[in-house]
């Protein structure tokens, strides 16, 4: 029987930190030396976790360990916790030093004409500070941005994982579809989705869902631009993709415009209820910038 749960507002983050250990190796004894402890402290703190909490967060049997149903709730929260709160703890070191940098994520390739007339502008103006451009893949801004490895980011709506942040948009534009050169489609002036959804040869590529699944269908599970930029070359695979990040195809690829295709907005992004001087100057620009 488990103690009637305690106050959990004193949680602390060592002992998420020691659940995490133990979730993730299911084993007590490797967990300690994971976490450079003795086993009995961490039996100890696992034992008082699940009295504030009120439940059993591990099966304990002669076979081994194994999380429970609220275990496996508190891995995807505690995980949360610790990733907020060092995020935390970066952005405030960073508000510690003012002026340095402001540190932009986006995707390789993605908004390029954009992106450099931000930078051309932002450099114009002493109330922003030197930007560092983060570049990264498909989908990763957001957890830049949550994880304090970025001030702000360019993203796009209604693709990118926006929710929690505050936006600025700056761009609304058509797709093109991304297709070899060899191909019939790249002598065609324009493409409809349900055209390019029917070619045998030439399925879609899937890109991840928010949550990390992959869309139904033939086409290939890619994950970097790299990947899919050498998949469309060798004629295995076309994409769709915003016109303005047509910028990084290669010799080997045909741009077509999709003429039904939903409108993409490039926004910039940063953490809601933000207090930052700089990021708040660096939107307004965005809010200004000529499109």
């Amino acid at each position: 029987m488990m103690n009637v749960p305690v106050d959990v507002s004193d949680l602390e983050t060592r002992e998420l930190r020691y659940f995490l250990a133990v979730a993730d190796e299911l084993h007590f004894s490797r967990a300690a030396d994971r976490l450079g402890i003795a086993q009995p402290p961490l039996s100890r703190a696992i034992q008082r976790l699940e009295s504030r909490l009120g439940v059993k967060v591990f099966e304990r049997d002669r076979r081994g360990v194994e999380l429970t149903d609220a275990g496996r709730v508190l891995v995807s929260e505690a995980r949360m916790v610790i990733e907020a709160v060092e995020a935390a703890a970066r952005r405030t070191r960073r508000a510690g030093r003012p002026r340095e940098q402001l540190v932009l994520a986006t995707k390789a390739g993605a908004s390029l004409e954009l992106l450099q007339r931000l930078l051309e502008e932002a450099a114009k103006r002493s109330d922003i500070p030197d930007i560092e451009v983060l570049l990264c893949e498909v989908g990763e801004q957001a957890a830049l941005l949550r994880g304090g490895r970025a001030d702000m980011a360019i993203m796009h709506r209604p693709v990118d994982d926006l929710y929690g942040f505050d936006t600025e948009d700056m761009l609304a534009e058509g797709q093109v579809a991304i297709v070899p050169a060899g191909h019939f489609l790249a002598t065609r002036t324009h493409v409809t989705l349900s055209l390019i959804r029917d070619i045998p040869d030439l399925p879609l590529a899937r890109w991840p869902k928010l949550d990390g699944s992959y869309p139904e269908g033939p086409g290939p599970e890619v994950r970097t631009q790299s990947a899919i930029a050498q998949l469309v070359a060798l004629g295995k695979a076309l994409l769709v993709i915003p016109t303005s990040s047509r910028a990084w195809q290669w010799p080997q690829h045909v741009a077509i415009p999709v003429t039904d295709a939903a409108a993409i907005t490039t926004v910039l992004a940063w953490p809601a209820g933000s207090r930052s001087a700089d990021i708040g100057a660096l939107a307004r620009l965005a809010a200004e910038i000529d499109r």
